[in-house]
């Protein structure tokens, strides 16, 4: 049986089917903001949501009679002001239940109705969620598992917001655990991980059999597998002259061999009959790219090793320092994985980008956005190929809004800027002020999941990982602390020395 928590009554603003409130009249169980509701109406069943809890007390409404009184003694002393304490909680109408099937609310609940606590079954059912879905944690409030269908989450993307600090790094890693353990057939998933907060997995015993890890010594691009419009890509300040010449020169490079390396190019660009000045314009940009260090003979990782079923590959890197070089293997990574899953040469994946903002930025100028193109265009067409994106990032209004708009579900922890919450409001479908306005004030762990995985947005609270941390940096105290015993240690060996 669900738990009474009180009364509907009547009040000038309410009930309509769009708000009603209802007086707490169960003193041993609390009623908490985002907490969802029941009651029986002459249509079915209602689903709402508390937006809000008010306490009140009838001794406290008149103002001048509250300082009349305070500054002589205390209103407690002079009354029964306990006794007269009482709660209102609103609540915004979700649905109604009628033989299982949802539908609108079209009439408002009556004065007199019975709310109780939604129970644990009708709330799953009513939420979308799925019994056999990733766990991701517990619905705020409520003892039900926050499970959401693979599917549904994954399939037209995911969005994780959330400011520095504030769980998204935490909760992706749950949700890296959830695939990685699921029964039954799971995509591959790809991580561009900028910081290595995801390396953990290949030293943890319970996932270390399924994850790969490539840093900056194990990743190259094949110069033999670039079109003149992916080398454009990586240099888009050349012309289309430039474009157009180098496309020739790279043909007759494949007509002789088979693989080749930027030297090869170089070098066919010198003893070509190209005009002078488009030449040596080339030669320049052919030098700049060779001096990224990224480009060898031929892809590494390759695809077969890189894509697996059910298997983790983390993109380390940490240890690059140029953010155009990220951009640049970003962007190949991603180009070469769209276009073998439009082909069907590999499994559907999952490309997991942190820090998006800086591989897809808004408003800023093609050559500082290199992998720009291509993160768009998978957000646009990658559900069609069952190619998923999820992008996380701590200042969405940074982050493309073509992107962005196309995560069709929305993981968001706490967010504090107003320009950022301006951002999400405008690019999430659905979302109305109640629930942005709930976003600065959630707790590190809480998230808000809205979109497509599920009917309604909930509030959930992540659960602990399983997976190890990485290795957490010092504080600056001890930081100093090591660099004095560092140096005090060099001077006594050099003494030692001398």
């Amino acid at each position: 049986m669900p738990i009474k928590l009180g009364v509907v009554i009547t009040t000038d603003k309410s009930p309509t089917p769009s708000l009603f409130h209802f007086v707490i009249t169960n003193k041993n169980q609390a009623v908490h903001k985002h907490q969802f509701v029941q009651l029986q109406t002459d249509e079915g069943t209602l689903v709402a949501r508390v937006s809000n809890v008010l306490n009140l007390n009838r001794y406290f409404e008149n103002p001048e009679a509250v300082r009349a009184y305070e500054t002589t003694d205390s209103m407690e002393n002079s009354f029964p002001v306990k006794k007269w304490e009482y709660k209102v909680a609103e609540a915004i109408p979700l649905g109604i239940i009628v033989s299982g099937m949802q539908k609108r609310v079209s009439v408002p609940p009556s004065p007199g109705s019975e709310v109780f606590n939604a129970k644990n079954e009708l709330l799953q059912q009513f939420l979308g969620l799925d019994p056999n879905g990733l766990l991701l944690g517990k619905i705020a409030f409520h003892d039900v598992d926050a499970r959401f269908n693979m599917v549904k989450l994954l399939q037209k993307h995911v969005a994780i917001l959330s400011i520095s600090g504030g769980g998204k790094s935490h909760t992706t890693t749950v949700l890296i655990e959830e695939l990685l353990e699921r029964d039954g057939l799971t995509p591959a998933i790809i991580v561009i991980d900028p910081h290595g907060e995801y390396t953990g997995f290949g030293d943890d015993e319970r996932y270390m059999s399924k994850t790969r890890v490539f840093n900056r010594e194990s990743i190259k691009i094949g110069a033999s597998s670039l079109t003149p419009n992916q080398i454009l890509e990586f240099l888009p300040q050349m012309t289309s002259v430039q474009r157009r010449d180098l496309g020739k020169l790279i043909s007759e490079l494949r007509e002789e061999r088979k693989e080749y390396g930027i030297d090869d190019i170089i070098q066919k660009i010198e003893s070509s009959k190209i005009e002078e000045r488009t030449k040596r314009a080339m030669l320049r940009w052919m030098d700049d790219l060779k001096r990224t260090g990224l480009i060898g003979n031929v892809d590494e990782p390759g695809m077969e090793e890189l894509v697996r079923i059910g298997g983790l590959s983390v993109i380390d890197l940490s240890d690059i320092v140029d953010l155009r070089k990220k951009q640049i293997i970003v962007a190949h990574l991603a180009r070469k994985l769209f276009e073998a899953r439009r082909l069907k040469l590999i499994p559907p994946f999952v490309l997991i980008v942190e820090e998006a903002h800086q591989f897809a930025p808004e408003g800023v100028e093609r050559e500082r956005a290199i992998s720009r193109n291509i993160i768009e265009t998978m957000a646009r067409e990658g559900r069609k190929f069952s190619a998923s994106l999820i992008l996380i990032s701590q200042r969405p209004i940074k982050l493309s809004t073509t992107a962005l708009s196309q995560c069709n579900t929305q993981i968001i922890l706490r967010v504090t800027n107003p320009y950022d919450i301006k951002h999400i409001g405008e690019s999430a479908e659905g979302i109305t002020q109640d629930v942005l306005d709930m976003i600065p004030g959630l707790k590190v762990g809480e998230a808000l999941v809205i979109g497509e995985a599920v009917n309604y947005p909930i509030l959930i609270k992540v659960r602990e990982r399983k997976s190890k941390k990485k290795e957490e940096l010092g504080d600056m105290e001890k930081a100093l602390e090591e660099f004095v015993e560092n140096k005090k240690r060099t001077e006594e060996d050099l003494e030692a020395f001398m």
